[in-house]
């Protein structure tokens, strides 16, 4: 391995290391389209017809209620035992709690936690969220009081707050079909003269204590975090590994409350403002990842003119299908959900985004295992790189059969002062024999990408999760093949066995490069050159074992078959080049090129003007 090259392994894997620690159309569209107007359309009518039923309700309720507490304009539904309500479709279940009049609890029906039950998304006993109205004589929390429910369906619910002279605030909830979404409408009929003329606004305080879902702690809690979406776009989230508060000075178009494959999404139509937010990781073994809280606002018309209108996600965080989202969306803004797919910084999530995925996706839908997916995926990029590798080995090769040469050159300046003669000697030869050093460092810098993207997308792809393959019962969390009942320093309570065959795979393809690449390098400096790249080369598998022991068996097992890959393509490039005829080739590049004086070029060139400028100073300070 040359100089150039190390620099660009060096690179790779401090970009590796850094990263551990810190969308005339078509007849199927106009279907769907006419499809989704179809449903609207009646979800429309159940709205209306939800209102109306919900306003007699409230009224009937206002005058045979009783008035146990004549104080306050709500006192009578401060009174009265909390409704569950139901609604659910083939994907979800969320429950309501007419005490508050909120969403309590959202179980996924297709996906199984550890104790293989279905996913609880949202919890009784752990999710709060309350809807704040500054009254003029007292703040309206939803929180304490039990509102009425009316027309009650698999899919809607209409929930009213009813004052003592028939005021009301009324919740609409709509769970769209075949969807994780659901639809808010927050009305009020007569609350404009019991709130100040000044505020238009509802206020919002959601927590939520999130769950740990998967086996391996550390690993889900670091791609578990409070992500929020400004109304210019950006996308930004709060610390996964330290307890941070932040008071955000734009509006907010949604706040998700995200684990690594699931999240629950607030998406507010009217903005949401002066928005405060807090993350708190939770400690190992509570069975808790992190404590997350917001407040903010979002506007709101006391006359009731104009509904304030959510919508709240509950499901998966699978790339394609928070796509899908801005087809529901109420206004068909582009929401950006698929970001909560984590696919890494610009260069990286292009990659993942415009080649993985789709690739990803195709040989999933071929019927193959998980695990079958990541190896036809793995060849598909070593076919790919192949000529960038086959580039980088060539170069080697050619400075490898120049050795001689270059070592003769070496004997001819024996004292240190000229070494910038004997390093523009040797890079004139190789111009001279058409050999470029620098050829392979390139294709490790443009192969680098590829390692860095699939370490952000498989971590993320929510296809693996519970996907068995070989001994491992899960690729998305580590194969513990051997297990502690203790934690040891610095290893864990575990070892991943597809982290063992990962180093070792390492192992293999750092000796086999040292083996080709030590006949290449000339002079005493290679030596002490090989020495530190052993010393390199040894121990960057024992350090990646100690970060990569708690990482996914999926991507263990990636790095593992392509890193093999790597070592069988330098085997076979090895056994196809012949040393004596790409030496014959050189030397009629040589004959070729010996006659043209000005051949010197690129790095040589500078070495020239750099020899020059030293004699001249030489000169200069010799007259003196």
């Amino acid at each position: 391995m040359d100089k150039n090259t190390i620099i660009g392994f060096i690179l790779m894997v401090a970009i590796v290391m850094g990263f551990t620690y810190f969308s005339q159309p078509s007849k199927e569209e106009i279907a769907e389209r006419k499809t989704q107007d179809s449903i609207a359309q009646v979800e429309a009518q159940k709205q209306a017809q939800a209102k109306a039923q919900a306003q007699e309700a409230a009224k009937q309720a206002a005058s045979a209620a009783t008035q146990p507490d004549t104080t306050t304009l709500f006192g009578a539904c401060k009174t009265g035992k909390g409704q569950i309500i139901t609604l659910q479709n083939e994907l979800v279940k969320v429950t309501l709690n007419t005490h508050g009049g909120v969403i309590s609890s959202a179980e996924l029906k297709g996906y199984k936690d550890q104790q293989k039950r279905n996913v609880m998304l949202l919890s009784p006993l752990s999710t709060n969220i309350d809807f704040t109205l500054a009254m003029k004589e007292e703040n309206l929390h939803t929180k304490d009081y039990t509102f009425i429910p009316s027309q009650v369906s698999d899919s809607t619910v209409s929930l009213a707050l009813t004052a003592k002279d028939g005021s009301s605030l009324i919740f609409h909830y709509v769970l769209l079909p075949h969807s994780y979404m659901v639809n808010l409408s927050i009305e009020s009929h007569g609350l404009d003269r019991y709130i100040m003329p000044s505020i238009k606004t509802i206020g919002i305080d959601w927590q939520d204590t999130i769950r740990q879902q998967e086996k391996g702690y550390e690993f889900e809690a670091r791609y578990s975090r409070l992500t929020y979406k400004d109304q210019e776009g950006d996308i930004s989230h709060l610390s996964e590994t330290k307890q941070e508060n932040k008071d955000i000075d734009q509006s907010l178009d949604w706040i998700a409350f995200k684990n690594q494959y699931f999240s629950s999404v607030l998406i507010g139509y009217q903005e949401f403002s002066h928005v405060k937010l807090s993350s708190d990781p939770m400690p190992k073994g509570s069975g808790r990842l992190k404590y997350y809280h917001a407040e903010m606002e979002t506007a709101f018309d006391p006359s009731g003119q104009q509904p304030t209108t959510m919508q709240m996600y509950l499901g998966p965080n699978q790339f394609q299908l928070l796509q899908k989202m801005n087809k529901l969306s109420l206004d068909k803004r582009d929401l950006k959900m698929e970001r909560l797919v984590d696919l890494g910084w610009p260069l990286f999530r292009w990659i993942n985004r415009y080649f993985t995925i789709y690739v990803f996706n195709w040989l999933t839908q071929l019927g193959f295992s998980m695990g079958i997916v990541l190896l036809l995926l793995t060849i598909l990029l070593k076919v790919l790189v192949y000529p960038t590798t086959r580039k980088s080995y060539l170069s080697s090769a050619k400075m490898r059969v120049l050795k001689p040469k270059l070592d003769e050159i070496q004997k001819k300046y024996p004292n240190k002062e000229d070494s910038i003669k004997m390093q523009q000697e040797i890079m004139q030869t190789y111009s001279m024999y058409g050999v470029s050093p620098m050829s392979g460092c390139l294709p490790i810098l443009i192969q680098s990408p590829i390692w860095i993207a699939m370490f952000n997308f498989v971590p993320n792809a929510i296809e693996l999760r519970g996907q068995k393959f070989l001994w491992s019962n899960d690729l998305s969390t580590y194969d513990d093949v051997i297990h502690f009942s203790t934690n040891i320093p610095f290893i864990g309570d575990h070892i991943s066995l597809f982290c063992v065959l990962f180093c070792a795979s390492n192992l293999l393809y750092s000796w086999l490069n040292m083996k080709m690449q030590k006949d290449s390098m000339v002079g005493q400096q290679a030596a002490s050159q090989m020495k530190m790249m052993q010393w390199m080369m040894m121990l960057m598998p024992i350090f990646f074992f100690f970060i990569f022991n708690s990482y996914s068996a999926g991507l263990n097992y990636y790095y593992w078959i392509s890193l093999l890959g790597s070592a069988i393509t330098m085997w076979y490039l090895k056994w196809r080049t012949d040393d004596k005829k790409l030496l014959a080739k050189l030397e009629e590049n040589y004959e070729k090129n010996r006659n043209n004086p000005q051949k010197v070029k690129g790095l040589a060139a500078r070495l020239e003007a750099l020899q020059k400028q030293q004699e001249m100073q030489q000169k200069k300070y010799g007259k003196h």
